[in-house]
């Protein structure tokens, strides 16, 4: 079975770190990228399954991000979560309304994350290491 592919999107390093940690001990292959320029090239390059997406990055922002990869027809199975310390209703209906298929508040609870990340990747049921 292959093993499911999440890119973090995060320009802050110790968010990045705690992502990281998570996604890892949830046993999926993870990859980073630190800023929005870079970001649509590697979702092209590696089509993940997931893109844990910020969206105050340097560059290019999260929302532009969002809505090139969904003007993609060839990135249409790609799963975007967005996330923000602007956590505001308004945001939330940006994010949502340009394509992101979720959308969570930072900080987050940890457990509200994977909660969030299993069921974008359709794996709700999931035990994972420290389940």
């Amino acid at each position: 079975m292959n093993r499911k592919r999440v890119l973090v999107v995060e320009d802050e390093d110790n968010i990045a770190v705690a992502l990281d940690y998570l996604i890892s001990r949830e046993g999926y292959d993870r990859d980073r990228v630190a800023s929005g320029a870079e970001a649509l090239d590697r979702i092209r390059a590696t089509r993940p399954d997931l893109v844990l997406l910020d969206v105050m990055l340097p560059e290019v922002s999260g929302y532009e991000i969002c809505q090139a990869v969904r003007m993609d027809p060839g990135l249409g199975d790609v799963k975007i979560l967005m996330m923000t310390a602007r956590g505001s209703a308004m945001e939330r209906r940006k994010g949502l309304a340009l394509g992101a298929d979720g959308f969570i508040s930072k900080p987050f609870e940890l457990a509200e994350l994977r909660a969030e990340v299993r069921r974008m990747l359709g794996d709700e049921g999931r035990k994972g290491a420290d389940a």
